[in-house]
């Protein structure tokens, strides 16, 4: 009998276990599908690791020499709402506008040009990277802040991320109720 709820016992563990491991698995397929978002020229084109944003979904380097500056909203004779004004411009390739536009600041180290899937996933965990953000004051950016919700919406001449804005959230929430894995559950053994 102790035999009997040994192996019953074991089959819970080993059920459960396969159960976290198959939500970790869930949120990191999320993440990927994250990701693609995060590298879309829609988010890359200021994600930069350099003080110079791009532009275009082409990811050509911004005209005038643009510079990012210490707040992230470029120097004192070019910032960015000198162009970047509250809405986008009517005329295709026109400067596109949000409320407050600019670059993440460079304290925030916020940059993924460059990076594979995984290390976007763990820069964008590490608070020291993010801004200062937990998992879910990053829900709350990705779901609220304008220049973020800006990117599906951003003017003639330009794409759209590969998700709508709300299945996005939906995938980056599902990505961090999964406790935000950075990999399959096998990989990480």
């Amino acid at each position: 009998m102790k035999l009997a709820v040994a192996v019953v016992g074991a089959a819970l563990l080993a059920a459960a276990s396969n159960t976290g491991a198959n939500r970790e698995d869930e949120g990191w397929r999320a993440f990927t599908e994250v990701a693609a978002v995060l590298t879309h020229p829609r988010c890359l084109n200021c994600h930069v690791p350099g003080d110079s944003p791009l532009q275009g979904d082409e990811g050509r380097p911004h005209d005038m020499n643009v510079r990012r500056a210490a707040d992230g909203r470029g120097t004192p004779a070019a910032r960015c709402t000198n162009c970047h004004q509250t809405a986008n411009s009517p005329a295709p390739h026109s400067p596109p506008g949000a409320p407050d536009w600019r670059l993440p600041p460079p304290s925030a180290r916020m940059a993924w040009r460059g990076l594979t899937t995984e290390e976007i996933c763990r820069s964008l965990k590490d608070p020291g990277r993010n801004g200062g953000r937990g998992l879910s004051q990053l829900v709350e950016h990705v779901s609220k802040d304008q220049i973020v919700n800006w990117g599906w919406d951003p003017g003639p001449g330009r794409g759209a991320p590969p998700l709508s804005h709300g299945e996005f959230v939906r995938r980056f929430v599902q990505w961090a109720e999964s406790g935000a894995p950075c990999g399959l559950f096998q990989e990480r053994r």
